[in-house]
C-alpha cells in the first residue's frame, strides 16, 4: 500500500458512500489507520522479521471479542511496504491539519449513518457479512478517533437490584478498555450480565441462593458482577470469579475490596482460568454446584471451550446458568447458533439410543428484550439457558 495523502483527496466523495463496493471502504479505512494509527518502528521491524522468518500455516491467535480493535496482523503487508520510506515528514503534517482530521471524522460518521443503505446495496450473503464487518471496523475507528481527543476514564457504576427484602446494593470499577489489547472486554459491565443478576435478585432460590453452602464457580466474570451478587444473597456461599486477562483480573480484585471491604469475613476469590487449557488445580480440582457466565460466547471457539469445562466442573444435580446477548447484525450476529448446537436440548439428550452416561442438556430458555439506556446497538435482547446433567 502507497502512502495516503490527504483524507479529502483519497477518500470517496460523501454523496457517493451508499455507491462504494466493500474494496474501496476497505481501502480507505486502511488508508485511515495508517495515516492515523501507523505501527511504531519497532513493530515495523518485528513485522519485516516475522516476513522473512516464518510462514503462518495456522491461525493460532487469540479469538477476538471485536468490540475494541481489529486484527492486528490485517494491514501488515501495507505497514510493511510503507515503512520502507523513511520520511513520514509529509504524514506528519496531514496529522496535524485539523482540517483533513475533521473531514475525515465526518465521512466515517456518514458512512455509519448512511449505513442502512451501503448495507442494503450487498450481492449475497457473502458481501452482506463483509458490509457489516466493514460497519464493525468503521465504528470502531470512529471511537478511536474520539478516544485520542479525550481519554476514556474509569466509572464508578452503583446498582440497586431489588430482592423480597429491600435491595442489593453493587458498586463495580469499570475500567477503559484501550485498542490496544482486544481480549480484555472484561474490564466494562456487559448488559446481560445486568440482567442476569436482576434475575438473581428477584428469585434467589430458583438459581440455588437461598439456602446451604454451594461452591460457586462465575466464567468470564469481568467486572464480577454476577459473583458480587451471588454473594450478598448468600454469604455462606463459596464464591470463586473467574477471568483470563491480567487486567480483567486486577480490576475484579478491586470490586471486590470495594464490595466486601476488609475485615468483612464475606469475600469472592478472584482466580485465572484459561477455557482453552483449564487448570486442574485448587479450587479447580473439586466440582461446583452453581456455575454463572453472562456473554461468554464472542468466538465459535468459546462455546466449544467452554463445555467441556462445564462438564468436568458441575456437580452432578448442578446448574449452569447462562445468559448470552442476541445480535442480529455485525460480526457476532449468529453466534447464539453456536450455543444452541454445542449445548442440546433436553429432547435431542433423551431421544438417542445406546447412552449410558448422563449427559449435559438445556432444560430451559427465557428470552429477555433489551431495555432502553441498556446495552450496545447491536444487542436485540438476550437468552438464558439453565444447562444440567440429564440422564439419557
Amino acid at each position: 500500500m502507497s502512502l495516503p495523502g490527504n483524507p479529502t483527496g483519497f477518500l470517496p466523495p460523501l454523496g457517493q458512500i451508499a455507491k462504494c463496493s466493500p474494496a474501496q471502504i476497505t481501502s480507505a479505512l486502511n488508508h485511515l489507520r495508517l495515516l492515523y494509527w501507523p505501527l511504531p518502528p519497532s513493530a515495523v521491524l518485528q513485522l519485516r522479521k516475522r516476513a522473512k522468518q516464518t510462514h503462518l500455516i495456522h491461525d493460532d491467535s487469540v479469538p477476538d471479542s471485536g468490540y475494541v480493535s481489529q486484527s492486528e496482523d490485517e494491514d501488515e503487508e501495507g505497514h510493511e511496504e510503507c515503512e520502507e520510506d523513511a520520511d513520514e515528514g509529509p504524514l506528519d503534517i496531514i496529522r496535524a491539519d485539523a482540517y483533513e482530521r475533521t473531514f475525515a471524522v465526518q465521512w466515517l460518521t456518514c458512512l455509519v449513518t448512511r449505513s442502512d443503505k451501503w448495507l442494503s446495496a450487498g450481492s449475497g450473503s457473502e458481501d452482506e457479512d463483509e458490509r457489516y464487518a466493514l460497519l464493525d471496523e468503521t465504528t470502531a475507528l470512529l471511537s478511536a478517533f474520539a478516544g485520542r481527543d479525550i481519554p476514556e476514564e474509569a466509572i464508578t457504576r452503583k446498582f440497586s437490584f431489588p430482592v423480597v427484602e429491600g435491595v442489593v446494593e453493587v458498586e463495580l470499577n469499570d475500567a477503559p478498555v484501550t485498542g490496544e489489547d482486544h481480549t480484555c472486554v472484561g474490564l466494562q459491565s456487559w448488559a446481560s450480565s445486568i440482567v442476569l443478576a436482576t434475575r438473581l435478585c428477584a428469585d434467589p432460590a430458583a438459581f440455588g441462593l437461598a439456602v446451604g453452602h454451594p461452591r460457586i464457580l462465575e466464567l468470564g466474570a469481568g467486572t464480577g458482577l454476577l459473583s458480587i451478587v451471588a454473594k450478598k444473597l448468600l454469604p455462606a456461599a463459596d464464591i470463586f470469579a473467574t477471568d483470563y486477562h491480567p487486567d480483567v483480573l486486577a480490576n475484579c480484585v478491586r470490586n471486590m475490596d470495594t464490595n466486601f471491604p476488609s475485615p468483612s469475613s464475606a469475600t469472592v476469590a478472584v482466580e485465572a482460568f484459561d477455557w482453552e487449557h483449564p487448570s486442574h488445580s485448587t479450587p479447580f480440582d473439586r466440582p461446583f454446584d452453581i456455575i454463572l457466565a453472562a456473554d461468554v460466547v464472542y468466538h465459535p471457539d468459546h462455546a466449544r471451550w467452554i463445555k467441556p469445562c462445564v462438564e468436568r466442573l458441575l456437580q452432578p444435580g448442578g446448574r449452569f446458568w447462562m445468559i448470552v446477548a442476541l445480535r442480529a447484525t455485525g460480526r457476532h450476529e449468529g453466534l447464539i447458533d453456536m450455543v444452541d448446537d454445542v449445548f442440546p436440548g433436553i429432547e435431542a439428550v433423551t431421544s438417542g439410543e445406546g447412552c449410558v452416561e448422563a449427559k449435559l442438556a438445556v432444560l430451559r430458555t427465557e428470552v429477555f428484550e433489551r431495555m432502553d439506556g441498556m446495552g450496545r446497538a447491536d444487542e436485540g435482547g438476550y437468552k438464558s439457558f439453565e444447562i444440567g446433567w440429564v440422564q439419557c
